[in-house]
């Protein structure tokens, strides 16, 4: 795994993806948590400025796929991180709620674009399965980072302010010293990819296929919070166990993860990648129905029909992060894989930006209509992709 994560760009690159994958455990609950404990705000303050930070990162995705659309490849990744660093300097000298808000910008602006520009980094230096191999490597380890991440968060809570001040100073430091590290690699697109064609035929048609590919994404992205949001819910509201069955479910999530997302894309190497993604529709599907039916059983009895259906998920949750990208990444011509990316990541940041309101509503007006929403949604956006993604 180790000579996968420094297949693009070394070493370096890779203390870069470490600093991130810690990063990206730490920014939800850190930030929640700084402003609550440490600046006194309303939470209801603290959730606002987090919502402007993911809102105006998602409005910065498709200047991000400009940039890189016109050769530029480590630069945009090390200043995602010098966007992170100066966040957290923000939120050193915040006192109140508005430098509190300009931090949240900051990193989320930086957060929101780190993959897109991950991905184009690794696209650049790596090629046909070894780029698959390289951006689910890069994954496997962002999920160890959130867990390491989280705990760091809550070592942070028992330390005090006095800890979430030091946090906040070796977060920005460390995301200093990545953002020098990637920017030290120099690398651009070659020449070739970075000139924009003639006229427009070369890119409005590549350009609406990845527009529709990634209007599919949008259900497949709900599934992120099923996992946070929607399973905690339905354990702990409606069958009444304890909040420790979601945790353990989430927990089990996350090691099969990281112990299964670089085999399984190696196991499927030879298989169309579009065929992989609409699998894990597919998979994603079924176990929202197996989630319908084991909450019908009520109480421990489906608790433990949750958490075995929680195996099928993770495995369709695999696929689907093992093969989306990577099937954007080889479909968008080199001109176009900026733009490219960026409408696959904001897909699926608005999918994850409005699937918590849209879960707990439709939990509210009871588990049939959730359950049977996803099952139906996703298995549409399945079949988009099986139709319209490349057939390679």
């Amino acid at each position: 795994m180790l000579s996968l994560i420094t297949a693009a760009g070394g070493p370096r690159y890779a203390v870069a993806l470490a600093v991130d994958a810690v990063g990206g455990g730490l920014l939800r609950p850190f930030l929640l948590l700084y402003g609550v404990e440490v600046l006194h705000l309303p939470a209801g303050s603290v959730g606002l400025a987090l919502s402007a930070g993911m809102v105006v990162g998602l409005l910065a995705l498709p200047l991000t796929g400009r940039w890189i659309d016109r050769g530029a490849r480590t630069l945009p990744a090390a200043v995602t991180l010098l966007l992170r660093a100066a966040g957290a300097l923000t939120l050193l000298t915040a006192h109140g709620p508005v430098l509190f808000t300009a931090a949240a910008v900051l990193f989320g602006v930086g957060s929101q674009s780190w993959p897109t520009t991950h991905a184009a980094v690794v696209s650049t230096l790596t090629e046909g399965r070894l780029r698959d191999a390289a951006l689910a490597a890069g994954r496997a380890l962002r999920n160890a980072g959130l867990g390491a991440g989280a705990l760091l968060a809550t070592v942070a809570v028992v330390g005090g302010p006095g800890a979430f001040r030091l946090l906040a100073g070796v977060t920005g430091a460390a995301c200093l010293l990545a953002a020098a590290l990637v920017g030290s690699l120099r690398v651009r697109a070659p020449q070739q990819a970075a000139g924009q064609p003639r006229g427009t035929g070369g890119t409005t048609e590549p350009l609406r296929r990845i527009t529709v590919l990634s209007l599919a994404n949008l259900p497949y992205a709900f599934c992120f919070d099923v996992l946070e949001v929607a399973l905690p819910a339905l354990l702990v509201l409606h069958l009444h166990v304890s909040a420790a069955w979601s945790s353990g479910v989430f927990v089990g999530n996350t090691v099969l993860v990281i112990a299964l997302q670089l085999a399984l894309v190696l196991r499927l190497a030879k298989r169309p990648r579009r065929a992989v993604l609409a699998a894990a529709g597919v998979g994603l599907s079924v176990s929202y129905l197996g989630f319908w039916a084991a909450g019908s059983l009520g109480g421990t009895a489906g608790a433990v029909g949750v958490a075995a259906v929680a195996v099928l998920y993770t495995l369709g949750e695999i696929l689907y992060t093992g093969s989306g990208t990577a099937m954007v990444s080889a479909s968008a011509p080199p001109h176009l894989l900026g733009r490219a990316l960026a409408r696959w990541e904001l897909s699926s940041g608005v999918g994850r930006a409005a699937a918590p309101a849209v879960l707990t509503a439709l939990l509210a007006s009871g588990p049939g209509l959730l359950w049977g929403a996803l099952a139906v949604t996703t298995a549409a956006g399945a079949l988009a992709v099986l139709r319209l993604g490349p057939a390679e």
